[in-house]
């Protein structure tokens, strides 16, 4: 196993100049991080994952890409049963096998999971959702519902913001700088968010995890072929399925969105502008939970 990008910087957190008093301090730590645990797949593939609730059913969480659990734990707090969540391969503290990669292996890893925890519903965000597609298109069967939120682009072809985001983000790492990753972390967050306690809170986390785990450089090689190759085979899905999209989004364009609605013969919801998750938590957690607990 390769190990990732570099150590975590001497004294830890990120070094943002600015005027504001209440700004996050440099060597201000985190609330510590949930225990997670090591799971060693059938694939023979180790993944980090945390399970909360209890009960049932089991509903399984598969991040974006770059993301970690941290990022994909506000879609479950109203889940009812028990929620795992977990990290791809590359991710956290997840193991990083030789590449290249593909939608397949990270589809094994999903179904490496679900089958641990019996998940008969699943959450994927962005490549997660083209992950959890792509095991949809192989055994269609095996979930009975799914959300697809903000689902990205599964024919092999990323738009350029999607392009220059990952590639901001893997030289910021590979720098070991606390400061510059904060300056890639600080673009995923929405301007009205920006210098407020919430986006100094976000800001700390993504940039102390993603100084101590890294993130693996294979990960670029997921799109050299597409994520599911022939799409129609969506149409055998019998479960039930939840669509998210989002109108001038250019990392998430729209219209697969839309596509995949209707392959899956699943609900479709458009928000009018990015950054939903900031800026319709409230609605947006209802409206997941609301599918996923009937």
């Amino acid at each position: 196993m390769r190990s990732r990008f570099g150590p975590p910087p001497p004294d830890g957190g990120p070094r943002l100049q600015r005027v504001d008093r209440t700004r996050p301090q440099s060597g201000r730590p985190t609330l510590p991080a949930p225990a997670t645990e090591i799971v060693s797949l059938a694939s023979g593939v180790r993944l980090e994952q945390i399970t909360t609730g209890m009960g049932s059913p089991v509903t399984v969480f598969a991040h974006g890409l770059a993301g970690d659990i941290a990022g994909t734990r506000p879609f479950g707090s109203a889940i009812t049963g028990r929620r795992v969540f977990f990290h791809f391969r590359g991710h956290g503290g997840s193991d990083i096998p030789p590449g290249p990669w593909s939608f397949a292996d990270l589809a094994s890893d999903l179904r490496g999971v679900a089958d641990l925890s019996g998940a008969t519903r699943a959450l994927g965000v962005s490549m997660g959702a083209g992950a959890l597609c792509r095991l949809l298109a192989d055994t269609p069967d095996r979930f009975e519902r799914v959300v697809l939120y903000l689902p990205a682009p599964l024919d092999g072809h990323r738009p350029p913001a999607a392009v220059r985001r990952i590639e901001h983000l893997l030289a910021a790492v590979e720098s070991r700088e606390a400061a510059v990753i904060a300056e890639a972390v600080e673009a995923e967050l929405p301007p009205s968010v920006r210098n407020t306690p919430a986006g100094w809170s976000y800001l700390r986390q993504r940039v102390e995890q993603l100084s101590r785990d890294g993130l693996a450089s294979e990960i670029e090689t997921l799109w050299t072929a597409p994520a599911v190759a022939d799409l129609s085979a969506l149409r055998a899905f019998r479960g039930r399925a939840l669509v998210i999209g989002c109108e001038g989004d250019e990392v998430h364009p729209a219209e697969w969105a839309t596509r995949l609605a209707g392959l899956l013969g699943a609900d479709l919801q458009m928000y009018d502008r990015p950054a939903v998750l900031w800026n319709n938590r409230s609605e947006l957690r209802a409206r997941i939970s609301g599918f996923l607990n009937t």
